[in-house]
């Protein structure tokens, strides 16, 4: 199908957005933020994984952190100085390498992360909700394909 617009020539039927799996994702990934949001208004998703990581590896080098949240260096440390301004997490030099940073849960990170993780398994089935379990599944198994 063409359609015209001032005169030029538009291929709808050659790429229609709703077909994209870009557009998909990121419809679905804003669904999953506002799910998110409402269930744990206290950080960002981005924050969370951050948490995460930490309670799962223990202190680790800001650098590191953001490669095992898969955060770029920027982003990384964009999320770390928040979470340092909301008293979740600290930073220390590294003693052996003073321009390694390392960062550690505090105990309100640790309180915070244990009071949301209940929330937190909530919102990834209320996100999966309209589909099986079996689907579920699947479908996770086919992104980490892609990842």
């Amino acid at each position: 199908m063409r359609v015209y617009f001032n005169g030029m020539t538009v291929k709808i039927a050659e790429y229609m957005l709703d077909d994209q799996i870009g557009y998909v994702l990121r419809r679905v990934t804003q669904r999953h933020l506002a799910i998110f949001s409402e269930a744990i208004p206290d950080v960002t998703t981005t924050q969370f994984a951050v948490l995460a990581r930490l309670a799962e590896a223990g202190p680790q080098s800001q650098n590191h952190l953001g490669r095992a949240a898969a955060m770029d260096a920027a982003t990384i440390k964009g999320v770390v100085d928040r979470l340092v301004r909301q008293g979740l997490v600290d930073t220390a030099a590294d003693p052996d390498d003073r321009r390694r940073l390392t960062v550690r849960l505090t105990d309100a990170g640790v309180v915070l992360f244990n009071h949301s993780v209940a929330a937190a398994l909530k919102v990834s089935r209320k996100t999966l909700e309209p589909l099986s379990p079996a689907e579920a599944r699947q479908l996770l198994q086919l992104l980490i394909r892609l990842t």
